[in-house]
């Protein structure tokens, strides 16, 4: 019977997610990894040549299991509003919390000018979305409203922190915003997409 080796990949990734996400890549362990799996541990070395490359590989997956399912465009090529954007961005995370832990575990591995795995890569699919942005601002815009504008580099990073922050640190979130703010995640999202709105303007 032929291996399938596909399947076998996706075993890997998916028990690797809660591993990293837990532990990090320093802490996470190839055997416990492999045995959430059900594979033996030597598939791994081949498939993605160590435990380093491997979480590289899983941040990858995420973040572009994110992308998939948060299009910044509509099935019919039109843009999708800014603040329901972060809205739907702000469900995603509420729905994969870890998402952010696996960004905040590479963020440690490095400092802030070290490259990240696949950075040039992804660097190129946020200059995608800041395009997306400023195509949709000026199509939008009369003349008062775009000098009045954010940059669409520096409104796409706003969407982005407000609808993830909480989810990254939510202790900060609870102690500013409080308790029964936090635990209402309606009410929160209607907040980050007022707030995007706002910023929009």
């Amino acid at each position: 019977m032929a291996w399938d080796t596909a399947k076998t990949k996706r075993l890997l990734l998916d028990a690797a997610v809660n591993e990293f996400a837990t532990y990090g890549p320093e802490g996470a362990r190839i055997d416990r990894i492999a045995a959430a799996a059900g594979v033996n541990k030597e598939r791994i070395y081949p498939y993605f040549g160590g435990k380093r490359q491997l979480f590289a590989a899983v941040v990858q997956r995420e973040l572009e299991q994110l992308a998939a399912a948060v299009p910044m465009e509509e099935a019919d090529g039109r843009t999708v509003d800014l603040p329901e954007y972060a809205g739907r961005v702000f469900d995603y995370h509420l729905a994969h919390p870890h998402l952010l832990r696996l960004l905040q575990w590479e963020s440690l591995c490095g400092d802030a000018t070290t490259p990240v795995a696949g950075e040039e890569r992804r660097a190129a699919y946020y200059a995608e979305k800041v395009a997306t942005v400023s195509r949709a601002s000026r199509e939008g815009a009369n003349p008062a409203q775009a000098k009045a504008r954010l940059p669409p580099e520096d409104l796409l990073y706003a969407v982005v922190a407000l609808a993830g922050w909480q989810f990254a640190a939510p202790q900060l979130a609870r102690m500013i915003l409080g308790e029964a703010t936090c635990e209402d995640p309606v009410a929160r999202r209607a907040a980050v997409v007022d707030m995007v709105r706002r910023l929009a303007l």
